[in-house]
Protein backbone atom coordinates (compact mmCIF):
# COMPACT_ATOMS: atom_id res chain seq x y z
CA UNK A 1 0.00 0.00 0.00
CA UNK A 2 1.15 3.50 -0.77
CA UNK A 3 2.09 5.91 1.97
CA UNK A 4 3.53 5.67 5.42
CA UNK A 5 1.26 6.07 8.40
CA UNK A 6 2.14 8.80 10.85
CA UNK A 7 3.92 7.21 13.83
CA UNK A 8 1.89 9.35 16.27
CA UNK A 9 -1.34 7.75 15.04
CA UNK A 10 0.04 4.24 15.46
CA UNK A 11 1.82 4.79 18.77
CA UNK A 12 -1.25 6.33 20.40
CA UNK A 13 -3.62 3.65 19.08
CA UNK A 14 -5.84 6.43 17.76
CA UNK A 15 -7.58 4.20 15.21
CA UNK A 16 -8.46 1.69 17.94
CA UNK A 17 -9.97 4.45 20.08
CA UNK A 18 -12.03 5.66 17.13
CA UNK A 19 -13.26 2.11 16.43
CA UNK A 20 -14.45 1.86 20.01
CA UNK A 21 -16.27 5.21 19.93
CA UNK A 22 -17.93 5.18 16.52
CA UNK A 23 -20.94 7.43 15.96
CA UNK A 24 -24.40 5.94 15.43
CA UNK A 25 -24.08 6.70 11.70
CA UNK A 26 -20.68 5.03 11.47
CA UNK A 27 -22.03 1.96 13.29
CA UNK A 28 -25.01 1.77 10.92
CA UNK A 29 -22.79 2.00 7.85
CA UNK A 30 -20.29 -0.49 9.22
CA UNK A 31 -23.14 -2.94 9.74
CA UNK A 32 -23.88 -2.62 6.00
CA UNK A 33 -20.25 -2.87 4.85
CA UNK A 34 -18.63 -5.43 7.13
CA UNK A 35 -18.16 -9.07 6.29
CA UNK A 36 -17.77 -8.41 2.56
CA UNK A 37 -21.51 -7.77 2.17
CA UNK A 38 -20.90 -5.59 -0.89
CA UNK A 39 -20.39 -8.39 -3.43
CA UNK A 40 -17.28 -9.61 -1.66
CA UNK A 41 -15.50 -6.26 -1.41
CA UNK A 42 -13.65 -5.94 1.87
CA UNK A 43 -13.88 -2.70 3.81
CA UNK A 44 -11.73 -1.67 6.74
CA UNK A 45 -12.88 0.82 9.34
CA UNK A 46 -10.85 3.55 11.01
CA UNK A 47 -7.89 2.64 8.82
CA UNK A 48 -4.69 4.70 9.25
CA UNK A 49 -3.11 6.18 6.13
CA UNK A 50 -0.35 8.78 6.23
CA UNK A 51 -1.57 11.57 8.55
CA UNK A 52 -5.20 10.52 8.42
CA UNK A 53 -7.56 7.90 9.75
CA UNK A 54 -10.06 6.88 7.09
CA UNK A 55 -13.59 6.11 8.32
CA UNK A 56 -14.02 3.24 5.84
CA UNK A 57 -11.83 2.09 2.97
CA UNK A 58 -11.92 -0.60 0.33
CA UNK A 59 -8.25 -1.00 -0.53
CA UNK A 60 -8.93 -3.20 -3.56
CA UNK A 61 -10.90 -0.38 -5.20
CA UNK A 62 -9.02 2.50 -3.51
CA UNK A 63 -12.37 3.85 -2.29
CA UNK A 64 -12.63 5.90 0.90
CA UNK A 65 -16.04 6.44 2.49
CA UNK A 66 -16.25 9.25 5.02
CA UNK A 67 -19.17 9.90 7.37
CA UNK A 68 -19.27 13.53 8.47
CA UNK A 69 -21.02 15.14 11.40
CA UNK A 70 -21.80 18.80 11.95
CA UNK A 71 -18.23 19.54 13.11
CA UNK A 72 -17.09 19.08 9.50
CA UNK A 73 -18.94 22.24 8.46
CA UNK A 74 -16.33 24.22 10.39
CA UNK A 75 -13.45 22.12 8.99
CA UNK A 76 -14.41 22.14 5.31
CA UNK A 77 -10.96 23.42 4.27
CA UNK A 78 -9.24 20.59 6.13
CA UNK A 79 -11.60 18.03 4.55
CA UNK A 80 -10.94 19.42 1.07
CA UNK A 81 -7.17 19.25 1.58
CA UNK A 82 -7.47 15.74 2.97
CA UNK A 83 -9.52 14.68 -0.08
CA UNK A 84 -6.88 16.21 -2.38
CA UNK A 85 -4.09 14.33 -0.61
CA UNK A 86 -6.00 11.07 -0.78
CA UNK A 87 -6.74 11.65 -4.49
CA UNK A 88 -3.03 12.23 -5.06
CA UNK A 89 -2.39 8.83 -3.50
CA UNK A 90 -4.91 7.25 -5.87
CA UNK A 91 -7.99 7.09 -3.65
CA UNK A 92 -11.52 8.18 -4.55
CA UNK A 93 -13.35 9.80 -1.64
CA UNK A 94 -17.11 9.68 -1.09
CA UNK A 95 -18.62 11.69 1.76
CA UNK A 96 -21.96 11.35 3.48
CA UNK A 97 -23.52 13.34 6.30
CA UNK A 98 -24.50 11.47 9.45
CA UNK A 99 -28.20 12.17 8.84
CA UNK A 100 -27.95 10.71 5.30
CA UNK A 101 -26.59 7.46 6.67
CA UNK A 102 -29.16 7.29 9.45
CA UNK A 103 -32.22 8.18 7.36
CA UNK A 104 -31.33 7.00 3.84
CA UNK A 105 -29.07 3.98 4.34
CA UNK A 106 -30.33 2.26 1.17
CA UNK A 107 -29.43 5.29 -0.97
CA UNK A 108 -26.02 5.46 0.71
CA UNK A 109 -25.39 1.77 0.01
CA UNK A 110 -26.45 2.24 -3.63
CA UNK A 111 -24.04 5.13 -4.05
CA UNK A 112 -21.19 3.10 -2.54
CA UNK A 113 -22.09 0.15 -4.77
CA UNK A 114 -22.00 2.45 -7.79
CA UNK A 115 -18.54 3.69 -6.80
CA UNK A 116 -17.29 0.12 -6.52
CA UNK A 117 -18.36 -0.67 -10.10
Amino acid sequence: MKGQTNRNILDNHLQRNLRNTMTDAERALWKALRGQQMAGYKFRRQHPFENYILDFVCLDKMLVVEVDGSQHVEHADFDEERSRQLAKAGFRVVRFWNNEVLTQIDAVKERIWGELQ
